[in-house]
């Protein structure tokens, strides 16, 4: 007899995880890499010039604030601390949001993104029992773990050409459109005609562009056209709070009566999953866009992240131009999928020292200029001999 021990030793081997091929397993095979001239493509966090980690000048500030004052580090309430909720539904809405106004937008905070799009995922499961939650494709891969994980049915819709190295937007609006009963309008327009339920994964508000308004875009529109949507949030980019883990998850609902009950069996399922949020990320972010001058040296500050990528990236694109001037390199962004196999992948990390994940997609978050010559050579000549 194999006692149950046993049973889930032999069901643990049988089904390995697959971290190798996921964003922190390229990092941990970036760690044990020595050449000089290794790069970590994969992972989507902020590097200065010299690739090193960059904790915010008003994140320092705001700290010595809160050491200053003696916060106290007793349990927040399930919810989270009220003076961060009402600051990061107002900075992804808008202070003059009509859905913040009336209090119709449910907020709870949450373990950063991964623990909001978790509860929300326990939410579906309870009260929209054999819902399927569409994810593009390709995704990052954590959504398929958390949703599955939730038991909630996932499937996928086109989003991705790599043909064209860019967005498949008619194959996107015709998989929205086929689910079961050039603009985000038009994507607006399909799931309202088809009775959709929206799910925004907010990662890197103002990270993208230095502009927190700009890249609120899509999420203010929908909540604007009246739709109710779900929405995640998370401040590990955009101020550098990696390891607080500190985010929120909104949504937005028809009236406040509705906001509050909602509320009520999202804190049910926080209780469950991990009792109530941290305090110290929270706190850092209520300071900061609390106070109009450290608002507007945080707004600063992004500005100067966005300007460094995007440096980077005209870079990179330069290089690439010179090298290789017959192929259309415009796609590269600040997160590209490159359209490089997993063929082309291997011979980047195996020859070059460039990790990224398999599915060939960048972060230009992790480059410096002074190696975007280097990774314009790994490229092209993966392109051209793997």
């Amino acid at each position: 007899m194999v006692r149950s021990t046993d049973r889930l030793i032999q069901s643990v081997h049988a089904n390995p995880g697959a971290l190798q091929s996921t964003i922190l397993g390229v990092s941990e095979a970036f760690k044990r890499e020595t050449s000089t001239d290794k790069l970590n493509l994969g992972v989507g966090a902020y590097r200065t010039e010299e690739l090193q980690p960059y904790v915010l000048r008003v994140v320092g500030k705001a700290e010595k604030r809160m050491l200053e004052r003696g916060d106290n580090k007793e349990y927040l309430s399930i919810e989270g601390l009220p003076e961060f909720r009402a600051a990061t539904v107002e900075l992804l809405l808008g202070a003059d949001s009509a859905a913040v106004k009336e209090g119709r937008v449910a907020t709870l905070q949450s373990l950063s993104g991964t623990g909001s799009l978790r509860v929300a995922a326990a939410f579906l499961a309870k009260f929209l029992p054999g819902v399927t939650v569409y994810l593009s494709r390709p995704t990052w891969g954590n959504h398929k773990n958390i949703f599955g994980d939730a038991g909630v049915e996932w499937r996928e819709y086109a989003y991705f050409n790599p043909a064209t190295v860019s967005l498949d937007f008619d194959g996107m609006l015709h998989d929205i459109a086929a689910a079961p009963a050039g603009s985000w309008s038009k994507i607006a327009d399909v799931i309202e005609e088809r009775h959709h339920l929206a799910f925004f994964d907010v990662a890197y508000q103002g990270f993208a562009s230095g502009s927190l308004d700009d890249d609120a875009f899509a999420p203010r529109l929908f909540v604007e056209r009246g739709l109710e949507v779900l929405v995640a949030q998370s401040y590990s980019k955009n101020l550098g709070l990696y390891a607080e883990r500190i985010g929120a998850l909104n949504i937005v609902l028809a009236s406040s009566q509705a906001a509050d009950r909602v509320l009520s069996q999202l804190k049910r399922i926080a209780r469950a999953i991990y009792s109530n949020p941290p305090v110290h990320g929270a706190r850092i972010v209520a300071e900061v866009v609390g106070d109009a001058a450290m608002f507007g040296e945080w707004n600063v500050e992004m500005e100067e992240m966005a300007g460094r990528i995007k440096t980077v990236r005209q870079d990179l694109y330069d290089h690439l131009t010179r090298l290789l001037p017959s192929k259309d390199w415009s796609f590269i962004g600040m997160f590209s999928f490159t359209g490089l196999s997993p063929q082309q992948v291997e011979n980047m990390t195996n020859k070059w020292h460039v990790f990224m994940t398999k599915d060939g997609r960048i972060s230009l978050a992790g480059l410096n200029r002074a190696k975007a010559g280097y990774l314009a050579e790994a490229i092209v000549d993966s392109v051209q001999n793997a």
